[in-house]
Parts: C-alpha cells; structure tokens; sequence
C-alpha cells in the first residue's frame, strides 16, 4: 500500500526500491507535501536496515572555553574574553568536571570549546592526558574539526600531526560540530571566522584516515534553502563511503534566542516542526545503506517531538546531555537522565538500549 501511495513521487519510489537518491531527488522530497507517506517511508527504511531498538549514550557535555575567535551569527555561546562570563578552564578543572562526569554513570565525555586565540596545543594535549591517566575507561570525545582546523592555523602545524598527537595524548573519537552546513551560499551567512565546509570535510577525513571515528551534524532551520540541505548529505555520504568514520549523523535544529540571526532580523521564528520531521526522514533516505545512524538531538526539538521523530526515521536519542551550555545559552532546557530516555522510547513502543560511543551495547532496558 506504502509503495503504491508513494508513486505520486518519483524520488520516494526510488527511495522505496533501495536505490541511491540524487540531488535532485533529495529536493523533491524536501517539496513533498505528504508528511504522512514521506515520514512512513522513511521508518519503513529505519526498520529495514537498524530494526526497532533505540539507542542513546550516558554523555557528559563539556565546555572548556567559551572564548572564541570567531563570531558566527547562528552562535549564543561565543564570547570575546573581556566579558564577565567568559571563561577558560583549566586542565585540572577539566578533570575535575570528568569525575563527576564519571559518578553520574557516564561512558563518554563530549569536550568542545571556542576557538580561544591563546592556547596552544600543548594546552590540548595535557588535558587528553589528564582525563586519560585518571578515567582509562571513559571515551574521549573530543575537538570538532573546526576546532583541529583552527588549531592548525594557529600554530602553523599540519592537521595530521594535531590529531595524531592528541590520538596519542588520549583522544579516542570526535564530536560533530562545525559542520553546520557545507554549501557556501548558506554557510557564509551563518558563521564568521570559521573553517570553509570543504577544509571542515577534509580535516574529518584526516582524523578518520587515522582510525579516529567521528559523528557530524547539519544545522538546519535558519536560512538554508531545500538544495544546501540535500548537498550537505551527499558530502556526508560521499566521505562516509571513502572512509566508513562516521558513526551518526545528527541534524541540529536552529534555535534562535540571542543569535545574531534574530538580533539582525534575519530569521524571526524557528522552523516548524513539520521542517523537522521532514529533515529527519530526509536524512535517513539520503544516507540509507551507507550512514545508518540517524540521531534526534531531543535537546533541541524537546522531548515530544523527539519521539515523533523516531517514528519518521530516526533510531538514536544521541545520549544524557549532562552539563550541555551551548543550546542552554538559546534559551533551551538540557539534561536528562537514562531512564528517561528509556522511557521515552517505550513510550512509542521500540527498545531502548544504553550504547557507547562507538554504538555498541551496554544494556538493554
């Protein structure tokens, strides 16, 4: 019935029979009108290929500066140094934070932070070994590929002897951050001072080359056309299909509060959560058969909506969020615990199951 409701679209056909989706595809289903058949399609794709289980992280979120040199538009963390709130902690800080990371019953600790001016790479590395000699047993996951390519910048050192040094400091995976979109024309209107989307795809592709597995996100929501968000997935399924390094994608939802974005007029509401559930199944039509990990950052569509979500497409909650400041600084709640997350799940009927960083299985609920 599915497949002969979805033959008003070509795309969703294609999609339906397993095959690779292009462009222009992808923009027709951006453009489908049917929520319905679009958003049953891509869980009939979700149950084909990762079966009904739903999986989250016990994850610790941390910042360690929020001093940055760039000052993109799309961003309320940033902070210039001179402000009352801005902040760098300091290694034994971090520590510190990772401990009560570890108490709370996390496997994993998501570390990022501004692109701060003054610290060097030896301010890296001694956080890594700190974290490592003290936490053996905690995954570090650490430095978007904005953050690798801005450090590389700065010091004048390749992006293979960074990453490499820090593999050997103690960095055991990455965070997704920075991606924001890749295609210039909507990515040269959210950020400023921050790596091209091509130098952020070539600096991941060095982390995965050297064994260092990552995930990578897609902020959506604000000015982006339907084309920037389908060329943002095929340059994730392209490099997924040279490397095999990332292990989810998540697509980020903007919120708005003290942006740029909103101060300047540019964007006055957030997407609707239509958009949302159409970003999500997108992706999991795009990637499928290729990256199979599609996360619902329920931190930024809220616990409801995040459930929705995984009826569209989506199989993974990303993890707990403790500690999360950068969507907190837009004016959303963040936290939450694993039973939580477990119960949001059975709430729609599928497992939950606690993983780690790499998507393998703690425990069953």
């Amino acid at each position: 019935m599915l497949e002969k409701l979805a033959s008003q679209s070509q795309a969703l056909d294609r999609a339906l029979a397993g095959e690779e989706l292009s462009l222009k595809d992808g923009v027709e289903i951006m453009e489908y009108d049917n929520l319905h058949i679009l958003g049953a399609a891509a869980d009939l794709a979700r149950r084909r290929l990762v079966g009904e289980s739903v999986t989250f992280a016990a994850s610790y979120y941390m910042n360690y500066t929020n001093v940055c040199a760039a000052s993109c538009q799309m961003c309320a963390f940033y902070r210039k140094g001179g402000e009352e709130d801005a902040y760098t902690l300091t290694p034994t800080q971090i520590e510190a934070r990772v401990a009560d990371a570890k108490r709370m019953g996390a496997t994993e600790v998501h570390i990022v932070g501004g692109f701060h001016p003054d610290l060097q790479l030896d301010y890296y590395e001694e956080m890594m070994r700190t974290i490592k000699k003290e936490h053996p047993e905690l995954n570090i996951k650490a430095f978007t590929a904005a953050e690798i390519f801005f450090l590389s910048k700065l010091t004048k050192t390749s992006v293979k002897e960074i990453l490499t040094r820090l593999k050997e400091a103690g960095l055991d995976s990455m965070p997704g951050g920075g991606a924001e979109l890749f295609h210039p024309d909507a990515r040269n209107q959210i950020v400023r001072g921050k790596c091209t989307g091509q130098e952020w795809l070539d600096t991941i592709e060095q982390a995965h080359n050297l064994g260092i597995k990552s995930n990578v996100t897609m902020l959506y929501g604000h000015i982006e056309k339907p084309e920037h968000v389908v060329d943002h997935l095929i340059k994730v399924r392209e490099l997924q299909k040279r490397t095999g390094g990332f292990l989810t994608i998540i697509p980020l939802k903007f919120s708005l509060d003290n942006t740029e974005l909103e101060k300047g007029g540019n964007v006055s509401q957030e997407c609707s959560s239509v958009y949302d559930i159409k970003v999500i199944a997108l992706s999991r039509l795009m990637l499928a058969g290729v990256l199979d990990n599609i996360s619902v950052y329920w931190v930024a569509l809220g616990k409801k909506l995040a459930q929705v979500a995984l009826a569209n497409g989506g199989n993974d909650l990303v993890g707990t969020a403790f500690s999360e400041e950068i969507y907190r600084a837009a004016g959303k709640p963040t936290g939450s615990s694993l039973d939580e997350l477990a119960g949001m799940v059975k709430e729609i009927g599928r497992i939950p199951i606690q993983r780690n960083t790499h998507f393998g299985t703690v425990r069953t609920f």
